[in-house]
């Protein structure tokens, strides 16, 4: 029924989400189950020819420094979910995940008051990893309470990010609670983003954190080389003796 919603207001792609909080109890990560087995036939995106594409994703609710070990290593299971994010509870745990863990998005707590403050060193850290952080709007439609520390922690972190690298997603368990994307998008501005930035919270930011997914699931490491600038006493220094005089003179 959610998937017949999504594809209705114009979704393309859908992620199934696996949820596993270790403070609960001690849980393993299993294998997703294959999108194949659970719908035979993916209906059609409204006014395309294509098919909904419909991803897993694992999301890690971790409350220690200890449970960041599982992702820090080689797991198969991990390796076979298109999408990896972490629920860090901690200001640590926090910048953590923003410089060394190996995710695709750093959720952002919107049911209650941030126990810290954004800081811009791991923010910036995670913008130039590729690292992209997720709002979501599902607790604002639920309870007005939420709502005020959704708006609250995601204008705290505009703040920090300027709008970028954000991606505002749904966590809706039942079809009533899904919006459509120009809906979401509005529901940005109240998040403290630009019109171009909301838009993109729900289409090219989305977009590249499945190709960071992809590209995390297939490469370890991408090299890339950037022309040097020449300082100014080098290319005096090249600048041949009969040359200078003349542009001396």
């Amino acid at each position: 029924n959610i998937l017949t919603v999504c594809f209705s207001v114009g979704y393309s792609a859908v992620a199934l989400n696996h949820v596993i909080d270790f403070k609960e109890k001690k849980q393993e990560i299993i294998k997703p189950v294959s999108p194949s087995e659970l719908f035979p036939s993916l209906p059609i995106v409204q006014g395309t020819s294509k098919r909904i594409k419909v991803l897993t994703r694992l999301t890690l609710i971790v409350s220690d420094p200890s449970h960041c070990n599982l992702l820090r290593s080689t797991s198969a299971n991990i390796r076979l979910y298109d999408i990896i994010a972490v629920f860090p509870k901690t200001e640590k745990l926090f910048h953590i995940a923003c410089t060394t863990l190996d995710v695709d998005l750093v959720c952002i707590n919107v049911t209650e008051k941030l126990p810290f403050y954004f800081r811009r060193p791991p923010v910036n850290m995670a913008i130039d990893r590729g690292i992209y952080f997720e709002l979501l709007y599902t607790p604002a439609i639920k309870d007005s309470t939420m709502r005020r520390y959704t708006i609250s922690n995601a204008i705290s972190l505009m703040q920090i990010c300027k709008g970028k690298n954000v991606v505002i997603s749904s966590a809706a368990e039942r079809p009533l609670e899904l919006r459509g994307p120009y809906d979401v998008a509005n529901l940005g501005l109240l998040f403290g983003l630009s019109e171009s930035e909301a838009k993109a919270a729900v289409s090219t930011n989305c977009r590249a954190t499945m190709l960071h997914g992809e590209t995390r699931k297939s490469a370890c490491g991408v090299v890339y080389t950037v022309k040097k600038p020449r300082k100014v006493e080098e290319e005096e220094t090249a600048v041949p003796a009969c040359k200078k005089a003349k542009t001396q003179a």
